[in-house]
């Protein structure tokens, strides 16, 4: 759908100069950008490649000379970036699921679909389960018995609710997301080589064979409103009590959240992350790619873990961690120029030492 740079400027709250009935039907970075495109420029670099393409109009930061750059109309934005939440907003298309209850989909009697649901096909809905207004269900989605779902939902192909889960409003599910699983929860009869282990610090181990007992979850999972769960990521059932997400946060592809784990409010986990049981994860906190979380530990308020960092205690509010075991950042980078000084210091000792050497043999 086209809209002008006028329209966009109104709906989003922007500033726009120049021709404002210029119309734009879609968004493009600015070397690929069509005449009919609005080039997104938000950093220098992608307004130095608005020469190599064709865009009358594109988004650009406060304070850029548009005109300099043979431009015919501006969109202008103090944060740019942000201005694109609300541009990809309105140029989205959306998931193109057919509207309506498919004649393939198995939808059982007593379970409430609320005005306006679609239902795609070979989707399955339990007995009980209550989906609210507006929501739609994408092709081979399940929702198990009683479970509930807010309005406004968007489950993607093969999206996974499981029996009891609550959530809230503005769900979204990408494909294969699983809520709902059984925790991994295992015991044996003996102290383990690993309760051992844990608790001398590696100084036990395993001495003796035994097998493993599984401990049921019991639990659900609760999920607050606007909460987006990326692609092949689970999040797993409670064992006594529910597993549970805060209003806000975004959870991207591939991430494990264990049982008994409480998630914030606006929280960002990246993908690869994965959080081990009981452990207490504060609001606004960020989790970069492969963070590793241990079981049982608090990550405070607003504590922003970088990739790949490994999370073995309580971290602060308000900490920016870094590595394996995760530490201070600031630290971590000190301890990485160190390691990385090493090989220099280990010639200079071995040279100090044929140094020494020579001056005692010359004794």
């Amino acid at each position: 759908m086209p809209f002008t740079i006028e329209d966009l400027a109104i709906a989003l709250g922007m500033t726009a100069e120049g021709d404002l009935s210029l119309t734009v039907s879609g968004l493009a970075e600015p070397a690929d950008a069509g005449p009919e495109q609005l080039a997104m420029a938000a950093r220098p670099e992608f307004v130095e490649a608005l020469g190599r393409g064709q865009a009358r109009a594109a988004l650009l930061a406060a304070g850029t000379d548009w005109q300099a750059l043979g431009l015919q109309a501006a969109l202008l934005s103090d944060r740019p970036r942000f201005a694109m939440s609300g541009l990809t907003g309105m140029m989205d298309r959306g998931p193109g699921y057919a509207p309506g209850l498919h004649p393939q989909s198995v939808i059982d009697p007593t379970a409430e679909l609320g005005e306006g649901v679609s239902v795609g096909p070979f989707a399955v809905i339990e007995a009980g389960a209550r989906i609210g207004a507006g929501s739609v269900v994408g092709p081979q989605c399940y929702v198990g018995r009683n479970a509930r779902i807010g309005a406004g939902a968007l489950l993607h192909v093969g999206g996974r609710i499981m029996s009891e889960v609550v959530i809230g409003d503005r769900f979204i599910a990408q494909p294969g997301a699983i809520i709902g699983g059984d925790g991994f929860s295992f015991v044996t009869p003996e102290r383990s080589g690993v309760e051992k282990a844990r608790a001398s610090l590696g100084g036990e181990g395993t001495d003796s064979a035994q097998s493993w007992a599984r401990i049921a979850s019991l639990g659900a999972v609760t999920i607050g409103d606007d909460v987006e769960v990326g692609a092949g990521s689970t999040i797993d059932k409670g064992t006594i009590r529910d597993t549970r997400v805060g209003n806000g946060t975004k959870i991207d592809n591939l991430v494990q959240i264990g049982h008994n784990v409480v998630i914030g409010r606006d929280c960002l986990l990246c993908a690869n992350v994965g959080i081990a049981g009981s452990t207490v994860v504060g609001d606004n906190v960020v989790l970069g790619g492969k963070v590793g979380v241990s079981d049982n530990l608090r990550i405070g308020d607003r504590a922003i873990l970088g990739g790949a960092t490994v999370v073995l205690s309580n971290v602060p509010a308000g900490r920016v961690m870094l590595g394996y075991p995760a530490m201070k950042m600031d630290t971590h980078v000190e301890a990485y120029k160190g390691l990385r000084r090493l090989p220099r210091l280990f010639r200079d000792v071995a040279e100090l030492k044929k140094a020494v050497s020579k001056l005692m043999g010359n004794d």
